[in-house]
């Protein structure tokens, strides 16, 4: 016999009028926003995956039979890094393969060039840039195959075998960062590491994929809860018929998990269309290519799938009262009451996260998965204080619009919880990324050049005059002690006058470096500054998202819990209560858990940046506070401008106080 669940599932979704296709449509739009934020994560972390992946072949991977010569050294124009590949055809070797971006091997004078390499090129004066590269007619262009953002500056310069910059004076042992200098023997270009610009990207992005899958999740999970209350008294009512458990239950999946694939699949579709704006985005080492954000098929629909399923069994999951217990939920005789094993687990697993973290050298993926337990113990902790509060809320209330907002507390605490959740979560993140401040500068080496040069006393000789030559007026010394060289034989040079003139010091002294190349405090900072850079990124891009998701997270809640207590606002109005109490009522039933939650996780947020800042000897920023309080204030106002918004929802619904009420 045919299964009347999708027939009747269908029939009751069409027959549910206009309040029901309004929660529809809000777990619809709930869903799209979950699947959008979902998708872009992962763009981000495969994104940035490809882009160090794309900047592996630069650093040359030692081959004894190899057939090339390749040396890797980095240069900083405008406290832009540029990375110079120089490559050598050894003679009476087999041809060797072109390397990423290249149709071919270059050859001896020639030189390629990426498209933005080129444009500073002709931006910049040639005493400044262009003459730290051989001279040619015209350069050659580096397409997106060997370069990981259309930003990047990347040279590739075709050199004798003979040439000092292919020398082994041109490995770069001893310096700062062997990922900025290197030199080897080569067959190809599909070995070698990422570049120090990019290989610490990925890890990055997971760190702040940890800080917003919860909350996106929790979103995307509130979804099937929207409209629960009007669900579950239709089930009962179907149960009390003769309904059996797996039949509502399938039902509700049915229906939740049509409306969720729809909202995610617009979701998906909008991710598409925003895939241009998004590669224009700069993290790291600047914008994307478009391609590298694609996440491909298959993780498309695995998104939209997901985001389904977790709709689906977030609204299952709303149903055991429904299944057990039909005539209570009928009657709505059922206080959601909380227990107080959800205090001892959240201090369990509080006590937890501090010992684990107390240990130190924590890897990226052990670091994530301690911010989403801390996530998941307030996700469990948020619906009992929510619940306390509303009992004292009750005890002590003066007003009206109080009492109402503490009975709604301690009446529905999750559904009061799932409304400020985003924000609470939200807290944490901007406590953490606006006080804390790792001083990842690196050492301040001021307005210095350093040459790495054997040829001692000569050197600051041919130095003098190689800056006199050029114009520019330096303090020239032997700096074999000097810490900018690592402990290494060279000069150093101190260049007042800017930017400006120390790269036209850095130009000038390249004869001088005999296979490698002058660098400046840019060259001694440049692993940390990375680090720094991309910690700055991803505090932004999370704090943006984060509060993002928790507008739309408290606008559809607040707009579904009117369409949910419709029958409990007719009521009051029959009973002659005021628009303006009801409204003030969900107000305050809002601010409240938001003030002492997000307080809380705020408050934890600035503890944990102290502590990193101790253990990396950082102070914390003075502006931290400020940005701290601009953050929550514009939280806190989106939070309650999207709860204002389903305002002329509740005036609609209680327009008709009698038909509201029945």
């Amino acid at each position: 016999m045919r299964s009347p669940v999708l027939p009747l599932t269908w029939h009751l979704a069409r027959s549910s009028g206009r309040r029901g296709l309004q929660s529809q449509l809000l777990a619809a739009g709930a869903a799209a926003v979950g699947a959008l934020v979902l998708l872009m994560l992962l763009a981000a972390y495969l994104g940035s995956g490809v882009r160090a992946d794309r900047t592996a072949w630069r650093t040359p991977e030692p081959d004894r039979h190899g057939t090339a010569v390749q040396a890797l050294a980095t240069t900083f124009v405008r406290h832009e890094p540029v990375t110079v590949v120089s490559l050598a055809q050894l003679p009476d070797r087999r041809p060797t393969p072109a390397p990423p971006g290249l149709s071919a091997f270059p050859r001896q004078g020639e030189v390629y060039v990426s498209p933005a390499l080129a444009e500073l090129l002709r931006k910049l004066p040639a005493n400044q840039l262009a003459d730290r590269l051989p001279k040619v007619a015209s350069y050659g262009t580096i397409d997106a195959a060997g370069l990981a953002s259309p930003d990047e500056l990347v040279a590739v310069v075709g050199r004798a075998p003979t040439d000092p910059a292919v020398s082994e004076a041109a490995d770069g042992s001893g310096l700062w960062d062997d990922g900025l200098t290197a030199r080897a023997v080569v067959s190809g270009f599909s070995g070698g590491k990422p570049s120090v610009f990019t290989r610490s990207d990925q890890q990055m992005v997971l760190l702040g994929v940890g800080l917003l899958v919860v909350p996106v999740i929790v979103l995307a999970s509130a979804a099937g809860r929207l409209g629960a209350a009007r669900r579950e008294q239709r089930l009962a009512a179907l149960r009390l018929a003769g309904a059996t458990p797996r039949q509502i239950l399938a039902m509700t999946a049915a229906e939740s998990a049509a409306v969720g694939a729809a909202g995610a699949a617009v979701g998906a579709l909008a991710y598409c269309a925003l895939l241009p704006a998004l590669a224009r985005i700069p993290y790291g080492i600047g914008t994307w290519y478009t391609g590298e954000l694609w996440v491909g098929l298959p993780w498309l629909l695995a998104v939209v799938a997901g985001v389904a399923a977790l709709i689906a069994v977030s609204a299952v999951s709303t149903l055991r009262q429904v299944a057990s217990a039909p005539l209570g939920v009928a009657q709505q005789a059922n206080p959601r009451r909380t227990r107080l094993i959800r205090l001892l687990l959240f201090v369990g697993i509080l006590v937890y996260i501090r010992q684990s973290a107390s240990g130190g050298d924590l890897k990226t993926g052990q670091l994530v998965a301690l911010v989403m337990l801390f996530y998941g113990a307030f996700w469990l902790f948020g619906p009992w204080v929510v619940d306390r509060l509303g009992r004292i809320a009750g005890r002590f209330a003066r007003r009206p619009a109080t009492l109402l907002a503490a009975r709604r507390l301690s009446d529905d605490p999750r559904g009061a919880w799932r409304t400020v959740s985003g924000l609470v979560l939200a807290g944490f993140v901007a406590g953490f990324f606006t006080v804390g401040h790792l001083a990842l500068g690196g050492i301040d080496f001021g307005d210095r050049v350093a040459v790495p040069t054997a040829n001692g006393a000569t050197a600051v000789t041919e130095a003098r005059t190689l800056l006199r030559e050029a114009g520019i007026t330096a303090t020239v010394s032997a700096g074999e002690d000097d810490f900018l060289l690592a402990g290494n034989d060279g000069v150093t040079v101190a260049v007042p006058g800017g930017v400006e003139k120390i790269d036209a010091a850095l130009t000038a002294l390249q004869p001088l470096a005999g296979g490698r190349l002058p660098y400046g405090a840019d060259y001694g900072s440049a692993p940390d500054r990375v680090a720094g850079d991309l910690l700055s990124d991803i505090g932004t891009a999370t704090l943006a998202v984060s509060f993002l998701v928790a507008t739309a997270s408290a606008g559809l809640t607040a707009a579904a819990n009117v369409l949910d207590r419709r029958r409990v606002y007719g009521l009051l109005r029959l009973s002659g209560t005021p628009l303006k109490v009801l409204d003030r009522a969900r107000v305050r039933e809002t601010a409240l858990p938001l003030l002492v939650l997000a307080g809380g996780t705020t408050s934890t947020g600035v503890y944990a940046a102290y502590q990193l800042n101790k253990a990396a000897e950082s102070t914390i920023s003075t502006s931290g506070a400020i940005q701290l309080a601009a953050c929550l204030a514009v939280g806190t106002l989106a939070m309650f401008v999207a709860i204002a918004g389903s305002r002329p929802l509740l005036r609609t619904v209680t327009g008709d106080p009698a038909r509201s009420a029945e």
